[in-house]
């Protein structure tokens, strides 16, 4: 479980504007830090492993955003489904200003040396979106749910990346494409 704290999340929010000219480095916390008035040097007790901690910071709290941003009574009026469907737009539209500061989070996050770091922010992720969508799954199915929803969100995540479209539409599309093909799969399983 990542630590959470209201001093972590105004401190990763408050770097976010510099991490397009920074990277996600010590300058760039550094400078959130400053921005917020506070001693750019606390960045050592709130991120003990750094930039990388930060990513994982920030990418816990854009889970909790997208969670509060899809109300439980708007969602029960979707299917499974659909409520996929729109928690991974909904979290994709939140990230939209700082499409810049999540191609250097994924930067950093795939050196090697980082790669737990990789698989525990796609890992908490995949559990947020399928936790807002209702799963109470407590079987073998609660992993592959997971496991699978984090390699579809994987690659939308690359293909929004490099979407240009009005609104993004080509991103839902490409979405629409892996949900239909995990949707033929599954009917397509042996029922035993």
């Amino acid at each position: 479980m990542i630590e959470r704290s209201e001093d972590r999340d105004q401190a990763v929010q408050a770097a976010l504007p510099h991490v397009p000219a920074l990277g996600w480095t010590r300058a760039a916390l550094g400078a959130g830090l400053r921005d917020l008035g506070r001693d750019p040097l606390e960045q050592d007790w709130l991120f003990p492993r750094g930039p990388v901690e930060a990513i994982e910071c920030w990418l816990d709290l854009a889970d909790r955003q997208m969670e509060e941003a899809a109300p439980p009574e708007a969602m029960a009026a979707l299917k499974i489904p659909r409520r996929i469907r729109h928690l991974l737009l909904l979290r994709l539209q939140q990230a939209r200003p700082h499409r810049d500061a999540v191609r250097r989070a994924l930067a950093l996050q795939a050196l090697p040396w980082n790669l737990g770091s990789a698989m525990r922010t796609a890992a908490r992720t995949a559990d947020a979106v399928w936790a807002a969508a209702g799963d109470t799954s407590a079987d073998f199915s609660w992993y592959t749910r997971r496991a699978t929803l984090a390699g579809i969100y994987g690659a939308t995540l690359a293909f929004w990346l490099q979407d240009e479209s009005e609104e993004q539409a080509e991103t839902a599309a490409f979405l629409d494409r892996r949900l239909e093909g995990l949707a033929r799969l599954q009917r397509a399983k042996p029922r035993g």
